[in-house]
């Protein structure tokens, strides 16, 4: 009895120990939507859609105290689909983020899986936040939003000013630039100025690769901020598509307000895709959201987007459709 005694309390000083060193954190978000989407390929739908605000995920982060300003940190987050319990991204167990690195006066450097800093700099300054039924990542392409098997690093921040670089490994054998990506970003957030210059390579495992840079920010007057953004992309289709090869040269211009009122906050965003080749795939969407907030982790949302497509496939919908999509939701933080 006195040594199990014993060695409870052995086991609970080392306990007191390992969490004054270091700490975890669980947080997450469920968010479900009933949505109906009018046009589309397959016809019209209407039903439960998880994560349309931001996506559904549950995660762990963690960061150990390793002394002189130097500290380990990791970050493993599931995304899920709350409306039948099946795994996002895929089906992968940790599929919106697995990093693990360091962190200090240096600035941070993770390995992993994480956003690209193209798809940061989007999410960050878009009316949308990249969510709704209007987010800019329908038209904007953002290579897949997630960069596997690379190294990030981003600086400290001088007053206001930070930037974030990656790579990612293509990891094909005897060809080091096949499947590769790099990216890069500056982002200024100071008072009411905000703006993001990022740019983004991406190579197939054949011969084409694509290249995107874009320029957005926003201003906030305080009764409403005003948000404007342009994507400029070049290069070729992934040889895995049925026009592989073919050349891709467009213009996206964005521009849209956001408008916050008490717990309330409405949302107003478009976007228009010139296309310069001779496929002439241009699309357009307007779209309008609005979220009352009834506590700080949980909001009320509902928004509705409309996309007119030009003749050839674009990134959300089929060739030649006009796609109208309208939801109803909640998202919950812990």
């Amino acid at each position: 009895m006195k040594k199990s005694l014993l060695a409870l309390a052995v086991l609970g000083t080392l306990a007191g120990v390992a969490s004054a060193q270091s700490n975890v954190t669980i947080y997450g978000i469920a968010d479900v939507s009933v949505a109906q989407s009018r046009g589309g390929f397959g016809g019209n739908t209407t039903g439960l859609v998880s994560g349309v605000k931001n996506g559904s995920r549950l995660g762990f982060k963690g960061k150990e105290d390793l002394g002189g300003g130097l500290a380990a940190n990791f970050v493993l987050e599931n995304g899920f689909n709350i409306d039948d319990g099946s795994l996002g991204q895929g089906g992968l167990l940790f599929g919106r983020r697995a990093t693990v690195g360091l962190s200090g006066g240096f600035g941070a450097i993770d390995f992993g899986r994480r956003n690209n800093p193209f798809f940061n700099a989007l999410d960050a300054f878009e009316p949308m936040s990249t969510g709704y039924a209007g987010a800019a990542n329908n038209l904007v392409n953002v290579y897949g939003i997630r960069q596997n098997n690379s190294v990030f690093y981003t600086t400290p921040d001088f007053a206001g000013l930070t930037g974030e670089v990656s790579y990612g490994f293509g990891e094909v054998a005897g060809n080091t630039s096949a499947g590769r990506q790099i990216g890069g970003s500056l982002t200024y957030a100071n008072g009411p100025i905000g703006v993001a210059l990022a740019h983004h390579n991406a190579n197939d495992v054949g011969s084409n690769s694509r290249k995107s840079t874009i320029l957005i920010g926003k201003y906030d007057f305080g009764v409403a901020a005003v948000h404007l953004g342009y994507v400029k992309e070049t290069g070729n289709v992934a040889s895995t598509t049925a026009v592989a090869g073919a050349a891709v040269d467009s213009n996206d211009a964005l521009a849209g307000v956001s408008i916050p009122f008490g717990a309330s906050t409405v949302l107003v965003s478009y976007i228009r895709k010139d296309d310069k080749t001779t496929a002439n795939v241009d699309a357009n969407q307007a779209s309008i959201a609005y979220k009352y907030d009834l506590s700080k982790r949980t909001t009320l949302y509902t928004s509705y987007a409309r996309i007119n497509n030009k003749t050839a496939l674009v990134y959300k919908t089929e060739a030649g459709v006009n796609e109208k999509e309208f939801n109803v939701g909640i998202q919950h933080r812990f």
